[in-house]
This record gives C-alpha cells, structure tokens and sequence, in this order.
C-alpha cells in the first residue's frame, strides 16, 4: 500500500527534506517489525496556487493482515525531528480496489450541461479538458481514463493540494497516447451545504480527493487516496493505461 504523510513541528508548522526513515509497529509498546524509507514528493505544478505543504513524504508498505499500525518517522539530515502516527489498513474498502470493476456513473460533461462551466468545476480557470467525457461512455467506449474525485475551491486538508492541476499537467503528457482525463467535483451543486454528490455516493468514496486509473477493460488498474505527484501519477499511467 502507499502511504502518505506530513511532518509538523510544534508550531503546526510543516516540516520536510528530501527522505526520511519510516518504522512500523503493532503497538506503541512493541518493537517495530519492519523499516523503509520515505521520499519528498511535491505535490503541485509549476504556476498552480500552493497550500502550505509543497511536498509530502510518500513510501510503500507490504501489510497484508487488516489492522491498526503506528508508524514512527524520523527526518534524515539536519536537526532530529521525529513524528509519530497510525495507519488502519481495513480488510475491505467501500470504494472500488484494483481490480475491480468501475462504477458507470453518468458524470455530468460541457455537453450534458448545456456549457455550463459553473456547474461542473471549481477550478479556476475552468479545467475544460476534462470535462469532455463521462465515466460512463469512456466505460462504454472501451477507453483507459483517468477520473479524480476533486473538488479545487474546497479542499479542506493540508495535503489535498492542486491535485487537479497535476493530473492536467498528466493529461497534457498522455492525452495524445489515447488516454483520457476526467474531473469530478465532490458536492452536490458545488455547495459543501448540500453534502456529496451522487457520483462520489455511487462511488463510495470515503474521502476527498481519490484518484483512479481505468483500463479499456473497465477495471480499476491504480487508485491514489489524496494527493500525489505528477512524477507517481505519469509513471502509473505509462505503467497501467499505456500499451507496451
């Protein structure tokens, strides 16, 4: 699994360099069981509107048995700062895992609102690229795509980030391999008053933004909860989406 995370100091203040040591355990009173390394990822494109988090540490983890793991980082270089949190992996997700089939939702396109731009994003300006096609006819059509779940104006976390602005900058590269990208807000009317949207309800999203990959196949290749960078995102569509 791919886990992301923050390092703050006692000011709130976010904290990075380049990698960090990461440590798992059971139990905050049991030795860890295993060790890796985390890398600094910048999560944003070059002109994008940045939070306070520029970057964010990303590692890969083998936890195959559902449960609760703490995990300890420490920063490599510099003054000792270390962080302490935890990771539940679950036994089965609400939203779609590899491997299974997407869901055929009839999101809403330029086309099926009439040009309404106001309805179907909050990105400024206007992410008008991916806001051609539906998951629905891109299932139908037999197409790969990539559809996050995001909603600009929002987001609410430190981490979400310009997550739509990284996967434009990845449209931009891969549209031309017969790729398509497709942005989904994740309230209804745009209105956080007026709770989740159909599309994120069908799709059983637990949080925001969530990020799938799909296949021609209509099978979830990659999934990226939260955000991401436009190197891990790039590789994953040449990996998964992309014909040899």
């Amino acid at each position: 699994m791919r886990l992301s995370f923050l390092v703050v100091d006692n000011d709130g203040r976010v904290v990075t360099r380049s990698t960090a040591r990461v440590w798992l355990s059971r139990a905050l009173d049991e030795k860890p069981f295993a060790e890796t390394t985390a890398h600094a990822e910048r999560i944003g494109v070059e002109g994008s509107e940045e939070g306070d988090a520029e970057e964010i540490f990303v590692t890969h983890l083998e936890l195959d048995t559902p449960g609760k793991y703490w995990v300890l980082a420490e920063l490599v270089g510099g003054r000792k700062i270390q962080a302490i949190g935890n990771v539940v992996v679950a036994k089965d997700t609400a939203a779609p895992s590899v491997g299974d089939p997407a869901v055929a939702s009839k999101t809403p396109t330029i086309e099926s609102t009439g040009g309404d731009l106001e309805a179907l994003t909050t990105q400024t300006p206007p992410d008008r690229e991916m806001l051609r096609h539906s998951v629905a006819d891109s299932i139908e059509a037999e197409v790969p795509f990539v559809v996050t779940f995001a909603t600009p104006r929002y987001c609410t976390t430190r981490t979400c980030g310009p997550v739509v602005d990284v996967v434009d900058a990845v449209r931009k590269q891969h549209e031309p391999d017969g790729v398509r990208f497709i942005h989904v807000e994740i309230y209804a009317e745009n209105d956080p008053a007026k709770g989740t949207n159909a599309w994120v309800q069908e799709w059983n999203l637990p949080s925001e933004p969530f990020t799938f990959l799909v296949g021609a196949d209509g099978l979830v290749k990659e999934r990226f909860e939260g955000t991401f960078s436009v190197r891990e995102l790039g590789e994953a569509v040449e990996q998964h989406l992309i014909p040899g």
